[in-house]
């Protein structure tokens, strides 16, 4: 809005100091005169041609960045959908291989948080029961899974999106 302003400024300023400069000319003023006026007229024509052009340079480009704003965006939202697609394909798979080692459902729930990163005292927090029982809830899912600890539980579900292809 203010380039806009500008430029309308200066166009007024021009057609002004073009109408001066005929009005002199008709009045018979000095040449040197003449020529001082005629060239702020030159100089503020030639300035608001290369604004308007510069206005509309700007205006190309803002439209050409909503445009890839708009494409950016709908790959995104792709990407998102691709992700969440992966992310419940995941979640079934994990729950599929609870079911595998015949956990139960106190266990999965405890083996799911373990997953998300939650430590004993927080699981046992979210759960509403004792940390000595989800220590022995683990205890049982690392038995029946066969794996050593949180750690090796963790990296059972996560080796093979770390794998070189």
């Amino acid at each position: 809005m203010k380039d806009v302003l500008i430029i309308a400024v200066l166009g007024v300023i021009m057609v002004l100091n073009a109408m001066d400069v005929a009005t002199d000319v008709g009045l018979g003023v000095p040449m040197w005169h003449i020529i001082e006026e005629a060239m702020i007229v030159v100089a503020s024509g030639v300035t608001f041609l290369y604004l308007l052009w510069e206005m509309r340079q700007h205006k190309r480009e803002l439209s050409s960045l909503a445009d890839d704003l708009s494409r950016a965006d709908l790959r995104l939202q792709d990407v998102t959908e691709k992700m969440r697609s992966a992310r419940s394909h995941y979640a079934e798979a994990i729950q599929q291989q609870f079911s595998d080692w015949s956990l139960t459902q106190s266990e999965q729930e405890v083996a799911m948080l373990l997953l998300k990163g939650l430590s004993f005292k927080e699981i046992a927090m979210l759960r509403d029961t004792r940390e000595k029982t989800v220590r022995q809830q683990a205890s049982a899912i690392y038995t029946k899974t066969g794996l050593e600890g949180r750690h090796a539980f963790s990296a059972f579900f996560l080796e093979d999106f770390l794998a070189p292809r």
